[in-house]
């Protein structure tokens, strides 16, 4: 009996290598990657095996990718800078790294190349009480080199896919969750203190980073080819995320409007202003599948404000 139970799992072993897919990852280190480490591992699922590398310096292009089912490209520059020195170290990385990376996959026999490019190929968001909506007419139209060095590498790996290389591009909006930087943090902590807050109804596209890797979960599995939207089943704005961080928090805010008039008029100067008030929406006919969604908005909220923001 102990022998046929040997067996038994010995074979369960073979059929999980057999189906398991190998990725390859870059980014190990920044928010996407370790949120994407820590879901495979807390899932325990057997059917991908991820190993990470790194992409700084030229010591990648001695790995050997035969082997490899799918490269996840995650590595690049995140936060944008308008300073003219740092120009060419965007396209150096955004575009030039990319595009390296998916040739030398594709000539060493990888299936399924992964790239996350960004919303913000679509250019600036809209000005408070501006709306416009992103659809699949939509052209892309970069305000500024991070953008541009993005959509490059955007539509060069739409280009090489084929057949016996699939390619997939994730036009990520706003990425959000527990341990995430920039303005949602900020807004995290605000929310937990401000006793008055702007009576304003903005919309944003936001994708809670459960939902994402969800997605690419089953973009690896599947080897789904394409470019993709991902964003939650409901738009968010700013007060929304005020409201239910100050709720969960025990915090009591009051909402006016006594302000919006003069935020409206200094968003037609500073941008960084319609960053956070601003609007910038997918259609959701693009995002039409909900079975990435697995948590709600007000779940993502909760979870996130559960970790602890210094």
């Amino acid at each position: 009996m102990e022998l046929e139970q040997l067996r038994q799992k010995k074979q369960q072993v073979q059929r999980s290598k057999k189906l398991m897919k190998k990725v390859l990852v870059t980014g190990e280190n920044g928010y996407i990657g370790t949120k994407f480490k820590e879901w495979i591992q807390s899932s325990n699922n057997n059917e991908i095996e991820l190993k990470y590398i790194s992409v700084r310096g030229e010591n990648w292009r001695d790995i050997d990718f035969n082997g490899y089912d799918a490269i996840l490209h995650l590595a690049g520059i995140a936060h944008v800078s308008r300073n003219p020195k740092f120009k060419e170290m965007y396209y150096q990385i955004n575009r030039d790294l990319t595009i390296n990376l998916a040739e030398k996959a594709k000539k060493e026999n990888v299936k399924q190349f992964i790239f996350m490019s960004s919303i913000i190929i679509y250019g600036l968001d809209n000005k408070i009480g501006e709306y416009s909506v992103i659809d699949e007419n939509t052209v892309p139209i970069p305000a500024d080199f991070y953008g541009d060095s993005k959509l490059q590498a955007d539509l060069k790996i739409q280009s090489m896919n084929s057949e016996d290389f699939k390619t997939s591009v994730i036009r990520t909006p706003v990425v959000y969750g527990p341990g995430c930087k920039g303005n949602f943090k900020k807004l995290i902590k605000l929310a937990k203190i401000t006793p008055v807050f702007f009576d304003l109804d903005n919309k944003r596209s936001m994708i809670y980073i459960d939902n994402l890797n969800c997605l690419i979960e089953q973009i690896i599995l599947n080897e789904k080819v394409g470019v993709f939207y991902p964003q939650n089943t409901e738009y968010v704005s700013t007060k929304e995320i005020i409201e239910v961080v100050a709720k969960h928090s025990g915090h009591k805010v009051y909402f006016s409007s006594s302000f919006n008039y003069g935020l409206k008029f200094i968003s037609k100067k500073v941008n960084v202003i319609n960053k956070i008030f601003g609007n910038k929406i997918y259609k959701k006919v693009l995002s039409n599948s909900d079975d990435y969604r697995v948590c709600d908005f007000e779940t993502s909220i909760k979870n996130s404000i559960n970790h602890s923001y210094n």
